[in-house]
């Protein structure tokens, strides 16, 4: 349900989310597009080059087997702004090789081995994937490198941010108390079953088999199963790899996602803390468990317990990213970097149609201009850009992790 925009934190997770996105089953391209040249350069970074492979790569990912629907203009727009993202990947990987933090082989082999594990899936399906999305164990491990790299470099860098002052704090808390007001609703967990055929072997593929699916976890649940161990092992969304947990969510937000007899039943005194709520939510079947309710609009003081702590470290983070993404734009402005793709729009301004396929239908990906580089790559990317003010998140940690989970 989340979506982020990519930013410098996005840069250095990049293509470790693009190895664990799922449903890349496409064909990959449609009749509506001229399929590039995979060893062509599509630009160069202070030499290295990014071959359109790479591009075609990311857009499969990122489209989730959708690219084929999309027109010749979109595709376009997508492979430019993928482009963009790995040539800020490469410039910043580059800048990670100089100040020595690139990985050893054992640190990119643990994390290879922890996304393996943590895929939940049987080799053959694991295999299917890194078909599916044009990987191999070599690309994957190279991708898992320049991550880990460029996220200690920006560690590096953002390191050098002190804690705020008291005075800091404390006029931080006064300028945003509504923010950090605990709204009226839930902390939920969720154990989601997708009754699309998302392909990497998935066996859901029809309300049965989804129905089936979803009983069957439902009797283990009764039977005393935990529940963070099945949505970890049987859940079909990101939230699996923090063991179903979706957060607080206000009754307003929930509005606004859930069916309106879901949301009067999580709100209902009757339903218990730890109670199993089944729902149908988005065309997807979600076993919700209740951890959390509040039935009014808490309004903390900065005293309150975790309050403080929470503004200090939103106020850390918010320095730390300005600072990681005001490093990234002096290592892009000092980067000599030659853009080819682009530089084929400008030459062929007319080349290009905007209608997609006649037999398509609208793609699940979005259509816009931004399209397929639109879909999140990191669920956990802060979308704040980089001169935002500070500003604290809606839901403070303090105000979370007060659970009365049963």
């Amino acid at each position: 349900m989340r979506k982020a925009n990519f930013t410098i934190w996005g840069a250095a997770l990049l293509a470790f989310a693009l190895l664990m996105m799922g449903g890349c089953s496409g064909s990959g391209g449609g009749s509506n597009s001229s399929q590039p040249n995979a060893n062509e350069a599509a630009a160069t970074v202070n030499g290295k080059v990014i071959k359109m492979e790479e591009v075609e790569r990311a857009l499969k990912q990122q489209a989730q087997g959708q690219e084929g629907k999309l027109s010749p203009l979109e595709l376009a727009a997508a492979r430019l702004q993928i482009l963009e993202q790995l040539i800020q990947n490469e410039v910043m990987y580059q800048k990670a090789e100089k100040a020595g933090t690139v990985p050893t082989d054992d640190e990119v082999t643990a994390e290879y081995n922890k996304t393996r594990t943590q895929s939940n899936m049987s080799q053959e399906q694991w295999d299917k994937l890194m078909k599916d999305s044009g990987q191999t164990e070599a690309s994957a491990r190279e991708s898992i490198k320049k991550s880990l790299a460029i996220k200690k470099l920006i560690d590096s860098v953002t390191g050098k941010v002190e804690p705020p002052k008291d005075s800091e704090v404390e006029a931080f808390f006064n300028s945003n108390k509504d923010a950090f007001v605990k709204k009226k609703g839930v902390k939920l967990a969720a154990i989601v079953i997708d009754p699309a055929n998302n392909g990497e072997g998935d066996t859901t593929v029809d309300e049965q088999s989804a129905v089936l699916a979803g009983n069957d976890i439902i009797k283990q649940l009764n039977a005393g199963a935990d529940f963070t161990q099945l949505a970890r092992e049987k859940s079909e969304d990101q939230s699996r790899f923090q063991g179903g947990d979706l957060g607080y969510i206000s009754e307003e937000d929930m509005k606004q996602s859930f069916p309106e007899q879901v949301v009067a039943s999580l709100m209902n005194p009757q339903t218990r803390i730890g109670q199993i709520v089944p729902a149908r939510i988005q065309g997807k079947f979600y076993i919700l468990k209740l951890q959390e309710r509040s039935d009014r609009d808490e309004v903390p003081t900065l005293e309150s317990p975790g309050v403080r702590e929470s503004a200090t470290n939103q106020l850390i983070n918010s320095r730390k990213q300005l600072l990681a993404a005001s490093f990234q734009a002096i290592a892009m402005n000092e980067a000599k970097i030659v853009n080819n793709l682009a530089q084929k729009v400008v030459d062929n301004p007319n080349d290009l149609s905007g209608a997609r396929p006649a037999s398509s239908e609208t793609p699940a990906a979005n259509t816009n201009a931004n399209t397929a580089a639109n879909a999140p790559a990191n669920s956990n990317a802060n979308t704040k850009p980089a001169n935002a003010p500070a500003k604290p998140e809606t839901k403070p940690a303090a105000n979370t992790a007060k659970s009365n989970t049963k």
